[in-house]
């Protein structure tokens, strides 16, 4: 029987935060029932009937978030609950996979349910989202790479969905790094002068300037950017800048990207595509739970 620690263990060699899951998890559990319980369930089960509840994919995908459904029945009461993963994260499933199955009392099952399939069914839609952009550039040297725009809370879950679908992390905070965006430039005064504000303040930090135009690229360029950010650059320009660039940074392109012009894209030899559609517009994947008495 999976424990809350092994849990615990399996979040941390997945690179999560077991404490910082475990009060997203809390917190989810509050929200659907605000101290109260499931009257549902009370009225209509008797307190001591066991069931088992599989978790079962309607539709195919890539699977993320199988430990933190995981945690939520591990959360939802006092009582035991058994639990058994089906699959690991990362796993690309057909329909009517069962992922999960967890036996217990029916009504601590019951009452965990929807907030285990919201973890797995918003966590899975964002793997097999970015699974879909990356199959679409496989063969190029370009990456697919993920953004902050994430739900507030979420973003240590969104993020980590992105790599179990082959995708990249970009920074995780404003603290990782620094990213210089047209209204620092305009703040600053130019690309010259944001850098160098930058460098003084934090010297030991790598920083990504982002440019619209080539003006701006050959000034990026001067400011000796390790990175640099093509915000909706046409086709012509990109492939400009990167025989410009010629290697002496990393580009990233971003804005109008799509599933049907990532490869076009990818293919001009930039090194990241920057895809906030990952996590601010991935479909949530169809999860279901079917459920059997056992006495």
């Amino acid at each position: 029987m999976t424990t809350k620690e092994q849990v615990y263990e399996d979040l941390r060699e997945a690179g999560l935060e077991p404490e910082l899951v475990q009060a997203l998890v809390d917190l989810a559990i509050s929200e659907d029932l605000m101290g109260g319980s499931d009257v549902t369930s009370l009225a209509t089960i008797p307190e001591t009937q066991i069931s088992e509840l599989d978790l079962v994919t309607r539709s195919s995908g890539v699977i993320a978030g199988i430990d933190i459904a995981a945690l939520v029945f591990l959360s939802i009461s006092d009582n035991k609950i058994a639990v058994e993963k089906c699959v690991t994260d990362g796993s690309a499933v057909d329909s009517k996979t069962c992922l999960l199955t967890v036996k217990g009392r029916t009504i601590d099952l019951l009452a965990a349910e929807r907030t285990a399939l919201n973890f797995l069914g918003h966590l899975s839609g964002i793997a097999t989202t970015t699974n879909k952009w990356v199959k679409e550039i496989a063969g190029t040297n370009s990456q697919i790479r993920d953004t902050r725009k994430t739900t507030p809370g979420l973003r240590l879950l969104e993020k980590y969905a992105v790599k179990a679908g082959g995708g990249t992390n970009h920074r995780m905070s404003l603290n990782d790094q620094a990213l210089i965006k047209d209204n620092h430039i305009i703040a600053a005064g130019s690309i010259k002068k944001a850098v160098e504000k930058v460098r003084d303040k934090f010297p030991e930090i790598e920083f990504e300037i982002e440019v619209d135009n080539l003006t701006q690229l050959d000034e990026a360029l001067a400011a000796q950017a390790q990175l640099i950010l093509l915000d909706n650059f046409a086709f012509d320009d990109l492939q400009k800048a990167v025989g410009i660039v010629n290697k002496k940074a990393k580009l990233e392109a971003s804005g109008g990207l799509t599933l049907e012009n990532a490869r076009k894209i990818a293919e001009t030899g930039v090194d990241f595509l920057a895809v906030g559609a990952l996590t601010h517009s991935a479909p949530v994947l169809d999860i279901g739970g079917d459920l059997r008495t056992v006495r």
